[in-house]
């Protein structure tokens, strides 16, 4: 087998051409996945039954199903349902979205259960409101909780977008799929995405490392 593996230098920045779609998709998605995480664990932390139940509901089939199938729903059969058009990113946005949503529920939910219930009593005592208690006392100690958690589902984001190449996302993974369709170089290609995705990836693991230092 005839591999040339200085063609890795050759191909990075082909590959580096989908990076911004990458971060853009993982940064919106992450975004929005907090809002839909923080606000199912929250009730599922709750003592309204109806929201704990649709809750209970989201997380369980979002956990139960593979992100891919997911994106492909999104933007082949929700379209296909109520009839309109949606693009690759917004589908990608979407589903890494509502995916990361579910797991980030979890970490919120037991951030706020791990907060002492003594403390929330405490709260109500000095004359402060659920709402003042929820803000001021559990919900700003659970944010450093959280914190750990939503580093590493940022993470686990940025590595799930490769599985967006299914619904044409034009994502680092595509790139190097396209690469790999013209040069025929598929070990070489498919290194450097390994070596880009590592980088990324361990860069913002460090970065993270010391948000948290800091956090403490």
């Amino acid at each position: 087998m005839d591999i040339q593996w200085s063609f890795i230098l050759t191909v990075i920045p082909t590959i580096l051409k989908g990076i911004k779609v990458t971060l853009l998709i993982s940064v919106l998605g992450i975004a929005l996945g907090f809002v839909l995480g923080f606000l199912t664990g929250v009730a599922r932390t709750g003592k309204n039954r109806i929201l704990n139940r649709i809750a209970g509901i989201y997380v369980g089939i979002i956990r139960g199903t593979p992100l891919m199938v997911q994106a492909l729903y999104i933007y082949f059969a929700i379209p296909t349902i109520f009839q309109f058009d949606l693009s690759t990113v917004a589908a990608g946005v979407i589903a890494i979205g509502l995916n990361s949503g579910a797991y980030i529920s979890e970490v919120v939910r037991g951030a706020i259960q791990s907060i002492d219930p003594g403390q929330k009593e405490a709260g109500i005592c000095l004359g402060l409101s659920k709402w003042q208690v929820a803000t001021s006392i559990v919900y700003i100690q659970a944010l450093k909780i959280m914190l750990p958690g939503l580093g590493n589902q940022f993470i686990i984001s940025v590595k799930d977008t490769s599985l967006l190449t299914a619904i044409g996302v034009a994502e680092m993974t595509h790139q190097a799929s396209r690469a790999v369709t013209t040069t025929f170089r598929t070990v070489e290609t498919y290194t450097a995405l390994a070596v880009v995705y590592l980088v990324l990836c361990s860069g913002m693991s460090y970065l993270l490392k010391k948000m948290e230092r800091r956090m403490k």
